[in-house]
């Protein structure tokens, strides 16, 4: 087994979003524009209110997937495709965009918090304009796993036999929640084929002999297996990996296509009240 390495360590960047909201953001920035199939990640974490209290209200959407996993508080959802949810601590949101979604999403706290992630994951050229799709996955339907210490949530692929539920059949992707106990170890072995990533925001970690810092993302090397030890005060952090597509990725604002032209499409579609295909099914309102 080769070990994985880090080629980039990358400092989460304040960004702000939606009508004021700042989320932490890794991928997506100078740094780090994307990483094949992945195109952006923000953590959005505060125990104020008034961080996130005036939400993403209706914004579109084309040409990609976003997860969405909340650690802490929930958030209100609700899109073109007629879907209300609300998702809760602990559990996971997969909307494919596709051809267009619009979409709101106002977060909420819980006993004082408001945490998670958001993960936008690229589509092949072939499936950029197909039919939208979304999912809401409960916090108990997310399987977890604890082994030799380490307590693994596992909300996409396959960690010791055990299978999450949300399933991306383009990029095969590994999405692991872990949690290590003081100078604990996680020991995963990779497809050498994936790109990976480790974010930390509890504690701290080393990974083949270089600190992880809390709030940092880390690029794995080439390799097929990896290898994280926490600090005293422990670590947890999430592990996600995905077979690159390989295309070219055009990105402006909430489009990602392949081409410029692809891009000035989905910009006139959405000015012109075409970006939708079930415009009639948009559900407004709180």
């Amino acid at each position: 087994m080769t070990t994985r390495r880090i080629t980039q360590l990358i400092k989460a960047q304040p960004v702000r979003e939606g009508a004021g909201v700042t989320v932490h953001r890794t991928i997506g920035t100078p740094a780090l524009r994307h990483l094949d199939p992945f195109l952006m990640l923000d953590h959005f974490s505060s125990d104020d209110p008034d961080d996130y209290i005036a939400g993403f209200p209706d914004h579109p959407h084309r040409g990609f997937v976003t997860l969405t996993y909340m650690l802490n508080g929930h958030m209100l959802h609700q899109d073109s495709m007629g879907n209300r949810g609300d998702l809760r601590s602990g559990g996971a949101q997969w909307m494919k965009a596709a051809s267009g979604v619009i979409h709101s999403e106002m977060p909420q706290q819980t006993d004082g918090l408001m945490r998670g992630f958001q993960l936008w994951i690229n589509l092949p050229a072939r499936e950029k304009m197909s039919d939208p799709a979304y999912q809401e996955f409960a916090p108990d339907a997310i399987p977890n796993v604890e082994h030799d210490g380490a307590r693994i949530r596992v909300l996409c692929g396959n960690y010791r036999d055990v299978r999450g539920p949300i399933d991306d059949p383009n990029t095969h992707a590994l999405y692991l929640d872990v949690a290590l106990e003081s100078e604990g170890r996680f020991v995963q072995a990779l497809d050498p084929d994936l790109n990976a990533f480790v974010y930390v925001f509890e504690g701290s970690a080393t990974l083949a002999d270089t600190a992880l810092p809390q709030h940092s993302l880390a690029v794995l090397g080439a390799g097929s297996e990896l290898q994280v030890i926490a600090g005293k005060d422990g670590a947890r952090f999430i592990l996600v990996a995905g077979r690159p597509l390989r295309e070219p990725i055009v990105q402006y604002g909430p489009f990602v296509m392949t081409t410029r032209e692809e891009i000035e499409q989905a910009f006139a579609d959405f000015r012109d009240n075409r970006l939708v295909r079930a415009k009639a099914h948009w559900i407004s309102g709180a």
